[in-house]
């Protein structure tokens, strides 16, 4: 039997063995997924093991999508592009990091918007999916993205990235900046025993769409005040299916369905 585990810390919330489990069933594939909660000395390890063949793949999640890189023999060109990596796979002899956060996410944007041009954008958090975020983004069109973190340190780290598309706003002045055509949240705020992110949801218009990339639960709090206000909202739980089928497909050669039988497996 393969082995494929999801890798970070924390790690309790997540449901990407449910999901990888039921397409293991569904396609008749001898393998097993679950979850691994480790710290950065314990990464080497888990690399060594894909390169013995004792385990076979792995999902990659906060904290260590960028930590993970120097491990790797080779990344993909999307994990190039966004110095992030959260799917490994072994091939030719070789560790290799890939990152399908990218196709995920602007997957599950576009399923909402409908090719409605998005020019502007705030993102909140520079840390995990981030770079992912605005590398689709970019793929899409958007001609200005407003980042803002805590830490603003890592909000101009990540910008130095991406030069003109990207501007940095202190944490102070969110309220200024709200005026864009989508919020993102992609912070872990929100998640079970954290606390809320808070920013002032009097100044949003319905016409904004909002995003989190929480998907458990499937409605935080950031997204109830947002819906108060007859914004568009969107959790995180299609970005996540989008990136495991595209992760399934890269390890097994299969691209899975993603069906109403899975979606009401995770909204248990």
């Amino acid at each position: 039997m393969k082995k494929f585990f999801v890798i970070g810390n924390p790690i309790q919330h997540s449901k990407s063995p449910t999901v990888h489990n039921y397409w293991f069933s569904k396609y008749n594939i001898n393998s097993d997924y679950d979850k691994i909660q480790t710290d950065e000395k314990g990464l080497s390890k888990i690399v060594h093991q894909i390169k013995l063949d004792e385990i076979h793949g792995v999902n990659i999640t906060v904290p260590f999508k960028q930590i993970i890189i120097p491990y790797l023999d080779e990344l993909s060109d999307q994990a190039k592009l966004s110095n992030s990596v959260n799917t490994v796979f072994k091939r030719a002899g070789k560790i290799i990091g890939d990152n399908t956060d990218i196709f995920g996410f602007r997957q599950s944007l576009e399923e909402v918007t409908l090719n409605k041009p998005l020019k502007s954008a705030l993102l909140i958090g520079s840390g995990g999916v981030a770079p992912s975020i605005i590398v689709a983004l970019k793929e899409m069109g958007m001609e200005q993205i407003y980042l803002t973190n805590r830490t603003e340190e890592k909000a101009i780290a990540l910008q130095k990235k991406f030069t003109s598309l990207v501007k940095v706003v202190s944490w102070s002045d969110l309220k200024i900046n709200l005026m864009v055509d989508i919020i993102i949240n992609a912070t872990s705020l929100g998640l079970p025993g954290s606390s809320n992110l808070e920013i002032p949801f009097d100044k949003l218009n319905q016409n904004t769409f909002v995003y989190d990339v929480i998907y458990n639960p499937l409605e935080t709090t950031f997204l109830k005040k947002a819906k108060e206000k007859n914004c568009i909202v969107i959790n995180g739980l299609k970005m996540f299916l989008y990136q495991a089928q595209k992760a399934f497909e890269i390890w097994t050669g299969i691209k899975p369905e993603i069906n109403q039988e899975l979606i009401k497996k995770l909204e248990l």
